[in-house]
Order: structure tokens, then C-alpha cells, then sequence
């Protein structure tokens, strides 16, 4: 077996992105700011300290992956409270997505929530995407897609509601770790053979290349392509690139230009 892993900082002030490799555990962790971007400590945001409070916690590979990140949201929310967030206020909350794999002699046992991915790819260059899942970014996505023609400073402005209302459904229609015990509910996880499995990829959705029109659920065909052509570090280089070329997110719809990218292959048929 051998890995592979990126850990980029976007166009942000600091990566809210961090990933784990502890022996046979691998996983990536997306924090999202809240939405008053309240700092904390040494500049720090919610969205940083989510996602490495739920990676320290999956760094100990001690439980069932289930177990872990019922612990982590856990430890997100006392770390809310220590930090003296709102926690009535939803808006204030930190959260951060996950996905995680534990490789196995009898599998792979995997884990997921939020806008974080695992795809399997096989000796023939299939794939398969485990947790499926509909893009919660899709309708405002499609909003500012319309709205192509103005600024981006504009259009984030014109979508502070509608980005709001996004906010508000974590944890009601999609998954996030945040520290609400309805985080519970929206993890997905489960058990996967490994047989004839190439690579595992584990990444979060800075990783995604960009669209012209925003996809309800994302297609991963050109992504997997390019990876195999491209190699990991070659696959974050033409994103960069697609993304350099727009920098006003106008012709690709995204929040920034780029965004933090934490990324993990792993090869199995060495």
C-alpha cells in the first residue's frame, strides 16, 4: 500500500481543510466558517477548529468509525461552548463535513457527512462513489449562475438569504458535524470489499473540478479521468488552473476562487 495527500490552503485567509493518516485510517475534514465569522484565540476561525477538533479525534483509530464521529461532533460542540458560542444562534455554529476510511483485512469500513467524498477506483478505471448524495449548494448555485453577469462581491451580496437559508438546513436536509445531536442522523456509513480496487480516494470538495452548470448530483466521470492521467498533485494543478483562468467565479460558479483542498489517495495494487 502507498499514499498520497494534498493539504492546500485556498484563496482564503487560512485553510479550514485537515486530513488524518494514522496507520490504516485515512480521512479529510472540511470546516466551514460560521456564518457571523466570528475568530477565535490566535485568529482562528469556527471552521478550522471543527475540523481539526474532529480530526484529532478520529487520530486515535481506537472505535468503530461510527463511534468516532459521534465523538467528535461531540467534542465540537463542548468546544463551542469553552469558546462561548451561542449555540441557540444556528448561525454561530461551527461544523465541519468528514469523510474517513479504516482499511481492513475484510474491506473497507467507511464513514461520511457533508460535502466530503470517497470514490473507489477499480483495475478496469471504473468507480464507485460511496454516499451518493444531492449537492445542498445546488439551488444557490443556480442563482448565482443567473446572475453571471454581475460581480462576485455583488452576487454574495444579492445571496447573503439564500446562503443563510443553505446554512440553516444542515443537520434538517444534509449532514454536517456541528455539535447537534442530529448530526447523528445524516452519518453514512458502511462496510465495502476491496476486491479489485485499485485506489481509494478520499478528498474534500475543493478537489471537485469546476462546472459551467451546477450539478444537483455531481458527476465524477472527468474527475476520475484526469486523476488517472494526471496523477494526484497533476489532478490539483489543472483545477488551479481551470480556476485561475476565472477569477471572478463568474463562468464556473463557486464561492471563491479556490478553495482549501485536504486529499488522500491511497494504492492498493502495487
Amino acid at each position: 500500500m502507498e499514499t498520497e495527500h494534498i493539504l492546500a490552503k485556498g484563496s482564503g485567509g487560512t485553510n479550514e481543510d485537515t486530513l488524518v493518516i494514522e496507520k490504516n485510517l485515512f480521512g479529510v475534514f472540511d470546516g466551514a466558517t460560521s456564518l457571523d465569522k466570528a475568530f477565535f484565540g490566535s485568529k482562528k476561525t469556527g471552521g478550522m477548529i471543527a475540523s481539526s477538533t474532529a480530526c484529532s479525534i478520529f487520530s486515535k483509530n481506537h472505535y468503530p468509525l461510527i463511534e468516532l464521529a459521534k465523538a467528535a461532533n461531540n467534542s465540537i460542540h463542548d468546544k463551542m461552548i469553552s469558546h462561548g458560542v451561542n449555540l441557540s444562534a444556528r448561525e454561530c455554529l461551527w461544523s465541519t463535513s468528514a469523510a474517513v476510511v479504516r482499511i481492513k483485512e475484510k474491506g473497507l469500513e467507511w464513514i461520511q457527512t457533508g460535502d466530503s467524498f470517497i470514490i473507489l477506483i477499480y483495475r478496469d478505471h471504473s468507480y464507485k462513489v460511496l454516499a451518493e448524495r444531492t449537492d445542498h449548494d445546488f439551488e444557490t448555485l443556480s442563482i448565482w449562475k443567473k446572475m453571471s453577469d454581475k460581480s462576485s462581491s455583488l452576487i454574495h451580496e444579492a445571496l447573503e438569504e439564500q446562503i443563510r437559508k443553505t446554512r440553516y438546513r444542515m443537520n434538517r436536509s444534509y449532514g454536517v458535524l456541528n455539535g447537534e445531536k442530529e448530526a447523528e442522523t445524516f452519518l453514512k456509513s458502511g462496510v465495502e470489499s476491496l476486491e479489485n480496487v485499485k485506489e481509494i480516494l478520499v478528498f474534500t470538495d475543493g478537489l471537485n473540478i469546476p462546472v459551467e452548470t451546477p450539478e444537483r448530483e455531481k458527476n465524477f466521470d472527468i474527475l476520475v479521468e484526469r486523476f488517472l492521467c494526471l496523477g494526484l498533485n497533476g489532478l490539483k494543478e489543472h483545477i488551479r488552473e481551470i480556476e485561475k483562468n476565472d477569477p471572478g467565479c463568474i463562468k464556473y460558479p463557486r464561492f471563491k476562487c479556490h478553495d482549501d483542498i485536504a486529499a488522500i489517495c491511497i494504492r492498493l495494487d502495487i
